[in-house]
């Protein structure tokens, strides 16, 4: 259909003046190009559904966009670009840089959705904890956990005994508990009961279950336990770390779903903002307006940037740094990329810090740059103090820009006013917590659980 033909298509709930947004009505819109939105208008339009998909920005990927140099300069009004950093092409740096974990969920929705075709990932190449002032390498095998300085002999011995524990629990098999039952004991009960250590608690919890505070140890066993399998399934599956990274950046998964949700029908516009979201007596979404334009929808779907302030509360404050280097992170085995996780207790912390970095490799940089990025929870107001002990391990800065953004969650499930909202993107370098509140915007828009039985072993790529 022509634009002449869809600005002169008449509706009857149109008021006088104004057109038709597109097609006019649609089963549902989307605003911001955002992964999560993403991902909903792509599963959306492949179930048959009518989606409009708007973003006030020229780009895909709203707040997890990956940028040329000159745009990352442009957006932290930085001045010019220094020649020494290289050719603008070879650069995509990510916004809100997150690893993926090998056999997640976020690995698991690629596959269900067939997005893979559109991408190519790759490895990265280590992962490591900050432990009493050293980085520490995150044993990958048993042979290498038996020589780690992460744990005495002996409470190595009773971490193997712990993983082979882990290994084999099967909540359907109750000869796999060993006379515990995960839904009542806690996750502090539990290692305690293996005789491990406080400090292995943290590290096992930190940096292999991927917890950002301690909350879950006085909490049943059953949810840590099973995110600690997914991370030694991913570990076990390609053996440097338990973590994959598209090439080119980030920017390519939002990318991806949208291709999914065009090549099905979904009508894409960028550099449209949304000016009013509009509301039935009942207070009900059945629409948006966009300047003198108009569309009609069973529900809005969208980031908390595009609703209402009364729609979302605030949750708290995320720091990133992103910085370029001209090495790689100090005592990661020169590695073209690595994640460090810093225990919030290991700095005087409730929440962790968490430092990665990518190179070339993931063809995020020119050849000799090094992008990392720290990252954390605002807790004292302070941002730039609050990451300095992430910032300490990275030795000579070349350039850093910094952001502070205060992250939000929906007041409501949606149910009622038909307005669905993702939360914004916490400060980890991971994707897990993100997942969950992806699967939960499903289940609220849909009223059913998205299908997470794929194997994620299934992967048809070479890491």
């Amino acid at each position: 259909m022509s634009e002449e033909e869809q600005t002169s298509v008449a509706f009857d709930w149109l008021p006088e003046g104004m057109e038709a947004l597109a097609d006019g009505e649609y089963d549902a819109i989307v605003m911001g190009t955002g992964l999560k939105e993403c991902v909903i208008s792509g599963l959306l339009s492949v179930q048959g559904k009518k989606v409009l998909h708007m973003d006030r920005n020229g780009y895909y990927g709203a707040d997890c966009a990956s940028l040329n140099l000159t745009n990352l300069y442009q957006k932290f009004q930085a001045g010019e670009v220094p020649s020494y950093l290289g050719s603008n092409r070879d650069y995509n740096v990510d916004l809100i840089p997150k690893f993926i974990m090998a056999c997640g969920n976020l690995t698991k929705m690629l596959l269900h959705t067939k997005v893979t075709r559109y991408l190519e990932f790759k490895s990265i190449d280590g992962s490591f904890v900050y432990k009493g002032g050293k980085i520490l390498k995150v044993p990958a095998t048993p042979e290498e956990a038996l020589r780690s300085p992460l744990m005495g002999l002996f409470e190595k011995r009773r971490f193997r005994k712990f993983l082979m524990f882990v290994d084999k629990y099967d909540p359907a098999d109750a000869s796999t508990h060993q006379g515990r039952d995960l839904t009542k004991m806690t996750m502090r009960e539990l290692y305690t009961d293996f005789g491990l250590v406080a400090e292995t608690h943290e590290f096992i919890s930190h940096a292999m279950c991927l917890k950002t505070d301690d909350v879950h140890l006085d909490r049943p066993a059953i949810t840590t336990l099973t995110e600690l399998q997914v991370y030694c399934y991913s570990l076990a599956r390609y053996g440097t770390s338990p973590y994959i990274y598209p090439l080119y950046g980030l920017g390519g998964l939002p990318e991806g779903f949208s291709r999914l949700c065009a090549i099905h029908g979904g009508t894409f516009m960028l550099n449209r903002d949304v000016d009013e979201i509009l509301f039935n007596a009942e207070g009900q979404a059945y629409g948006v307006k966009s300047g003198n334009a108009m569309a009609k929808a069973k529900m809005v779907i969208g980031d908390p940037s595009y609703f209402p302030r009364e729609k979302v509360q605030p949750t708290g404050q995320v720091v990133r740094c992103i910085c370029f280097l001209n090495h790689p992170i100090a005592n990661t085995n020169n590695n073209e990329s690595a994640q460090i996780i810093i225990p919030g207790p290991q700095v005087g912390r409730k929440n962790d810090i968490f430092v990665c970095s990518m190179s070339s490799e993931h063809a995020v940089s020119a050849r000799g740059v090094y992008i990392a990025i720290v990252s954390t929870k605002v807790e004292k107001g302070e941002p730039d103090k609050e990451i300095e002990s992430g910032l300490l391990l990275l030795g000579n800065i070349m350039q850093r820009f910094t952001t502070v953004v205060t992250t939000y969650e929906p007041v409501a499930d949606g149910s009622e006013d038909r307005c669905f909202i993702s939360s914004s993107f916490d400060g980890t370098s991971h994707f897990e917590s993100d997942c969950d509140d992806l699967l939960s915007l499903y289940k609220r828009v849909t009223g059913e659980e998205l299908d997470m039985t794929i194997n994620a072993d299934s992967v048809e790529a070479d890491y």
